[in-house]
């Protein structure tokens, strides 16, 4: 079946950088728009920046100059770069994707299991 395996989340010094990856396996035809998502402890889950199958982006506003989202359709993978890290983007991250499966009963939004990200000193 389908899975989305999230990998790159750790801990940072405030000011640093991390590269979040999601990568998509299973019998996929085809991925519509992809997304990083974040929760904080005590907060409601937000979107962090999104990407469409075309390459279109958008970004959460706390987020915007800081981060870039990236994917790579040939290998079913997105990228989250993220640089000047804040301890107020402490949280878990996780990947979204829309799929489109080969069995079309099994297409729908699927989630990856979340990568802890820890922004301190």
């Amino acid at each position: 079946q389908v899975q989305l395996v999230e990998s790159g989340g750790g801990l940072v010094q405030p000011g640093g950088s991390l590269r979040l990856s999601c990568a998509a396996s299973g019998s996929i035809f085809a991925i519509n728009t992809m997304g990083w998502y974040r929760q904080a402890p005590g907060k409601q889950r937000e979107l962090v920046a999104g990407i469409t199958s075309g390459g279109s982006t958008n970004y959460g506003d706390s987020v915007k100059g800081r981060f870039a989202i990236s994917r790579d359709n040939a290998k079913n993978t997105m990228y989250l770069q993220m640089n000047s890290l804040k301890p107020e983007d402490t949280a878990v991250y996780y990947c979204s994707a829309g799929i489109h499966t080969y069995d079309s009963a099994a297409s729908g939004d699927y989630w990856g299991q979340g990568t802890q990200v820890t922004v301190s000193s």
